[in-house]
């Protein structure tokens, strides 16, 4: 098991971000749905992207990778059957995408994935919608999780879910776009809308109709049929708060690269909030540049962390730094991510000294002084890169593991930030 070995840090240079992985899992799919071959470039080969191409492999599509670039002989929206047992892996995308998908086939389809995914990401929402579509769609262990098994096809119809979690919706509306026929979908509570926005601005990009009413009620036509497209796949705006937030943390001055601000990811919300307690930032668009300057004082602030709730761990940690109470509302889904995020982020930062107050749906942070310790990661990719930032700042050595995790979508972290200047190195 290896794990991060972190003391106090002061860092400066520049960093690249590494590709969006939301961006990447989306242009797999839907480049697989596509007819003829698609190009994806800047997608390396993360443990959750190989999950999507071996899931898309297994529909019927041809994938050849070289480096960084993804080459895609798609399956003409068409899918018949499935290969083989489709395996999500860690990815909560790939498996609610892919189970959607996978109702499109006549043919029984299975979906699992590892513990997490078995255990801690809720399948009962998409499976009903599903049901309503007309698709035999169940969870094998009689219970809401993987793994699931389905037998389409999906149908023209109505479907009605609850919408807080935002990729059983986005799930669907891919699936529906190649449905039989007309599909309509409510959804009660919508949240996260950010990323629906970035499935839906994929259907643009395909010109693949549809209607929205207020995130609320979708109407889709079906039998969307398009050719194959070439792809950039852009830097990670996720991934972009834990280098910002270390130079905040340890009042450092940092350029990070490959930050395109126009992307449709919605975890750019978190550096506006960063700019609402306070921080100062040099944004260029045209460069795709954010530097971060000395000398930021923050101060708490009441956030809505429902449009970027990736960056739910990294705020709590910022929270810690700031002057007054930081408070962290509307995440409830954050409970459902890899781990429950907000009650492992409050676990382990009172391990360092932090002052932290676990509410239903987020957290309250007050000003701490914190100390390093030893603390666990509980195997999320958020949570191990959150709190190395923590004892990047903290007095004392800190031990954080397993880290295996971060290769989910920042595979480099450590050694990045080795190179701006960071007390972190990888330990067995």
């Amino acid at each position: 098991m290896r794990q991060f070995s972190v003391t106090e840090s002061k860092l400066c240079g520049a960093i690249q971000l590494p590709s969006s992985k939301s961006q990447s899992l989306r242009a797999i799919l839907l480049g697989s749905l596509g007819a003829g071959r698609t190009t994806i470039k800047n997608c390396p080969p993360f443990e959750g992207t190989l999950s999507m191409i071996e899931a898309c492999c297994s529909f019927g599509a041809k994938i050849h990778i070289e480096g960084s670039t993804v080459q895609i002989e798609g399956v003409g929206g068409r899918i018949l059957q499935t290969e083989n047992v489709i395996d999500a892996g860690n990815s909560g995308i790939v498996l609610r995408f892919c189970t959607a998908v996978g109702a499109l086939a006549s043919k029984p389809v299975v979906i699992t994935g590892d513990y997490s995914i078995r255990h801690q990401r809720p399948m009962k929402q998409l499976l009903k919608g599903l049901r309503e579509l007309g698709v035999q769609a169940d969870a094998m262990r009689g219970d809401e999780y993987a793994p699931v098994i389905l037998k389409g096809p999906l149908r023209p119809g109505t479907a009605f879910i609850e919408g807080s979690d935002s990729q059983p919706v986005s799930a669907l509306l891919i699936a529906s776009a190649f449905a039989e026929g007309p599909v309509e979908i409510f959804v009660e509570n919508p949240g996260e809308k950010p990323w629906v926005d970035m499935t839906l601005g994929w259907l643009d990009f395909l010109q693949i109709p549809y209607v929205n009413h207020s995130y609320e009620h979708f109407r889709l036509q079906g039998r969307a049929l398009y050719n194959g497209f070439d792809y950039a796949v852009p830097g990670d705006l996720s991934s972009a708060a834990f280098p910002i937030a270390a130079a905040l943390i340890t009042g450092s001055e940092l350029l990070v690269k490959n930050i395109d601000l126009d992307d449709s990811q919605g975890d750019k919300e978190f550096i506006f909030n960063l700019q609402k307690m306070g921080a100062h930032f040099t944004i260029n668009r045209q460069a795709q540049t954010l530097l971060i300057k000395k000398g930021n004082i923050l101060r708490g602030k009441t956030i809505d962390m429902n449009n970027c709730i990736d960056a739910i761990t990294t705020l709590a940690v910022v929270g810690c730094f700031s002057i007054g109470e930081t408070k962290i509302v509307n995440a409830r889904v954050a409970r459902e991510k890899e781990c429950d995020r907000i009650k492992c982020m409050a676990t382990e930062l009172k391990k360092m000294g932090g002052d932290i107050e676990e509410l239903e749906d987020g957290l309250v942070i007050r000003q701490s002084k914190l100390s390093g310790g030893m603390l666990n990661s509980y195997n999320d990719h958020r949570m191990a890169m959150s709190l190395a930032l923590a004892a990047m700042g903290a007095k004392g050595p800190s031990i954080i593991g397993p880290v295996d995790c971060v290769g989910k979508t920042f595979p480099t972290f450590a050694r990045d930030f080795s190179a701006l200047g960071a007390n972190i190195r990888e330990i067995s």
